[in-house]
């Protein structure tokens, strides 16, 4: 149910308590309306996380922490538990803990939100989220020089990725694989990867990604 039904539907309830006097009927709205602040906490706190991203991209000072980000996916959690929603409170988990590794550079806390993040997602089938999890596992690994664990991770997210048509993640995750190939001495299998990767993401109008797999060809 999209968000204008959730609030069109808390309408109408609101009106139906006023004008027949069940209280009751405010309940519902309350969920409806819980459901639309827990999404878009959650979508706000990704605004500014791809900030963050795009700013260490360019060529002006390091991007500093936006202080909103962390409370809204944790007021995102809250309401989803609250509503029984699994699936949103495993993407919440996720962005936790992607925010502890990419923006605070904190893996020891990361990780086991990460872990639980791919736990929860696997239970509910949200595919998305799994394979976000794993990547990020493996990108941990690979960080603490558990290469072949990184190796692991990557190829168990990279299948999901295809599977749910998210082939520029796919090509992202396949610029990791590469580092790693070359890190275990397989230098003709990294280019290799690189290679495929390229095709996939230009095809897809991937730029950032292609701009990371040129860098990762002129490191390896």
């Amino acid at each position: 149910m999209s968000a204008e039904d959730r609030i069109e539907r808390a309408k109408t309830l609101y009106e139906r308590a006023v004008f027949s006097g069940d209280a009751s009927l405010l309940a519902g709205a309350e969920r409806d309306l819980d459901a639309v602040e827990a999404d878009a906490a959650l979508a706000r706190g990704r605004i500014l996380h791809t900030r963050f991203l795009n700013e260490r991209a360019g060529a002006g000072p390091s991007p500093v922490e936006d202080p909103a980000e962390l409370p809204l996916f944790e007021r995102a959690i809250e309401l989803y538990r609250a509503l029984g929603d699994a699936r949103g409170e495993a993407e919440a988990l996720f962005w936790i803990g992607c925010l502890h590794q990419v923006i605070r550079r904190d893996n020891e806390t990361a990780v086991p939100v990460l872990e639980q993040s791919c736990r929860l997602a696997a239970q509910v089938g949200d595919k998305p989220t799994q394979s976000e999890a794993l990547r990020h596992l493996g990108i941990a690994a690979h960080m603490a020089g558990r290469l072949d664990e990184a190796r692991e991770r990557l190829e168990e997210s990279s299948p999901l990725r295809r599977e749910v048509g998210a082939l520029p993640g796919l090509a992202a995750n396949m610029v990791g694989l590469a580092y790693i190939a070359a890190a275990q001495d397989r230098r003709a299998d990294a280019l290799a990867t690189l290679d495929e990767a390229h095709a996939i993401a230009q095809a897809h109008g991937a730029h950032a990604i292609v701009r990371q797999i040129e860098q990762a060809r002129t490191e390896i």
